[in-house]
């Protein structure tokens, strides 16, 4: 797989690994050789988690910068770590210093029990609006110019300027959760790539698509040239857990978020093929997973473009391998696309 999977119609992400209990030089070397993978691999960038319990993902950033040459990091951001001029500041560093785009995962949530103890009781639909505010104002800041005044609800600065500029090209891609009402309406507001967690395609038969926005999928991908190989390496990546099973309990009674009831609504219907949720249901993933031969997944991947969606970031990569059978799924739904389209106008 080449530079070629992220191409014009479709832009593919990896997913960064936690830090865990690796610490010094071994987490270094791990993210350092996920990067490389990733960018080899022809990923347009790669997600790095935030939360209560990871490292700075702006310090991660730097390092995913400094092992590759174009990859882009794509910064998950909670409003309450820190104060929007700060996040504005640090993406026109990254242009400053390395000419390098950066993108924004705006976060409005995260786990319950971390904004508990952060003292964060904002509920979820006004966390949104918190989150609208704070992205326009990093817009503004970067988009240079006048200084910025903004009096909102959740923020107000005034004569506000930001040093040093960002150029135009390097202004960074915003992409937000689009699983509720309130996600999708701070997506429109602004200008935002929504992303979701994806349905089984029979799910969408009565869905007219994404037309009013950019929109995107959080899937993970094992795929093999034979469906049983594929199969065969999921179970054993991601076997069953009964204390992750009761983890993910635990976790679904304190969570008000609305992708996290949604996915586990539907991993309590029938197991549909290749969508997985087997390592969603364990606690071992936060995502759904397609499985199987490259035409099956690049099938069900096809499903989705035709949907609307043209940002996939997909689940951490065990190896450089891994990344390599993504993207021959990836190639498999091109061609059947370009297949169905030659037979609608042939």
């Amino acid at each position: 797989m080449g530079a070629q999977i992220t191409n014009s119609q479709i832009e593919l992400f990896s997913t960064c690994p936690p830090a865990g209990d690796a610490g010094g030089d071994g987490y270094l070397t791990q993210v350092a050789k996920v990067s490389e993978w990733s960018e080899r691999a022809g990923c347009r960038g790669m997600l790095i988690y935030s939360d209560n319990g990871q490292l700075d993902p702006w310090q991660i950033a730097h390092l995913v910068v400094q092992h590759t040459k174009e990859l882009c990091p794509l910064i998950a951001v909670q409003p309450i770590y820190m104060h929007p001029y700060a996040a504005a500041k640090a993406v026109a560093t990254f242009a400053h210093l390395y000419k390098r785009r950066i993108y924004l995962n705006m976060v409005a949530g995260g786990f319950k029990n971390d904004l508990v103890a952060l003292n964060d009781t904002t509920p979820h639909d006004s966390r949104y609006e918190r989150l609208v505010e704070y992205t326009e104002i990093i817009q503004r800041l970067l988009r240079g110019g006048e200084p910025v005044s903004f009096a909102g609800k959740f923020y107000k600065v005034e004569n506000l300027k930001l040093f040093p500029t960002c150029p135009p090209e390097l202004f960074p891609g915003i992409f937000i959760s689009g699983s509720s009402d309130a996600g999708l309406a701070a997506a429109r507001l602004v200008h935002a790539t929504a992303i979701k967690y994806p349905k089984p395609l029979n799910d969408y038969k009565d869905f007219a698509g994404q037309t009013e926005l950019d929109s995107g999928i959080r899937i993970g991908i094992i795929s093999r040239e034979r469906g049983g190989e594929a199969w065969a390496d999921a179970h054993k990546r991601f076997p069953e857990d009964r204390k992750g099973q009761l983890t993910h309990q635990l976790a679904m009674k304190v969570s008000d978020s609305v992708w996290h009831k949604q996915l586990s609504e539907l991993a309590e219907s029938k197991e549909q093929n290749p969508y997985w949720l087997v390592p969603f249901e364990n606690y071992k993933t936060m995502c759904p997973y397609l499985v199987g031969d490259y035409n099956d997944v690049g099938s069900e991947l096809d499903g989705y473009i035709s949907l609307g969606y043209r940002t996939f970031i997909t689940d951490i990569p065990e190896d450089p391998e891994e990344l390599q059978h993504i993207g021959r799924a990836f190639h498999r739904a091109m061609e059947i696309s370009k297949c169905q389209s030659y037979s609608k106008t042939g």
